[in-house]
């Protein structure tokens, strides 16, 4: 039987938090991987901390974003840490993304789409004059062209990704309730993996509070 995969979403510089999430979170019904988003990864302790982890799935988002040089040369400063997932946005361009992928090695280079947090009017008033799902469009074509492992973008548009790009799709923006925090494009767990999400970023609803309970809730909800 398939495995439903999830990367929990490690949201807090308490090294102390994070080993209780890691310890809590084995289960066998469903495949766990790690992310650690710029607070844990730019903390005191957290480089250290990751580049000892063994045998886990190791999700590092770095939403790398700048000229094809840098973006290179920071994939090979992070060459020493022990991790399988790797993320830069897609709209810092085709050279960007060709040059990270081409150091990128074993690490698989996952290319961000428009964040969770925005929708059409946050990207009007950024200057687009495209739609969220027209852009994930074009950025799915991107990423397919230079052949990025793996792509995130949040579950109202992985159908339209799943028709342009073919490799592994991830996806946060997950949510049970009407609880947005501070995302905007969200969907159940259930929902986004049916239309064709391959990993879900899941943070607080698993992270906070009793985190055996609210995994077996996930659990439950994905059987129903």
């Amino acid at each position: 039987m398939k495995k439903n995969k999830i990367f929990v979403a490690c949201d807090t510089t308490n090294i102390k938090k994070i080993k209780k999430i890691i310890n809590q979170t084995k289960n066998s019904n469903i495949k766990i991987g790690y992310k650690f988003g710029l607070q844990f990864l730019n903390s005191k302790h957290g480089r250290n901390f990751i580049s000892k982890l063994k045998n886990k799935i190791i999700f590092a988002d770095y939403k790398l974003h700048d000229i094809p040089n840098t973006c290179a040369s920071a994939i090979k400063a992070i060459k020493d840490l022990n991790i399988n997932y790797l993320t830069i946005h897609i709209s810092s361009g085709l050279e960007a993304l060709k040059a990270a992928k081409k150091v990128s090695g074993k690490i698989k280079l996952v290319g961000v789409s428009i964040l969770t947090s925005l929708d059409d009017k946050s990207l009007k008033q950024i200057g687009f004059n495209k739609k969220v799902k027209h852009l994930v469009r074009s950025q799915a074509k991107l990423a397919s062209d230079v052949k990025l492992d793996a792509m995130v973008c949040s579950p109202l548009e992985v159908k339209i990704v799943r028709k342009i790009f073919k490799r592994e799709i991830i996806t946060p923006g997950i949510r049970y309730d009407t609880k947005l925090y501070d995302q905007k494009r969200v969907m159940s767990p259930k929902k986004a993996l049916k239309n064709g999400s391959d990993w879900l970023v899941i943070g607080r609803p698993i992270t906070q509070g009793n985190i055996k309970n609210n995994l077996k809730k996930l659990s439950d909800h994905l059987k129903k």
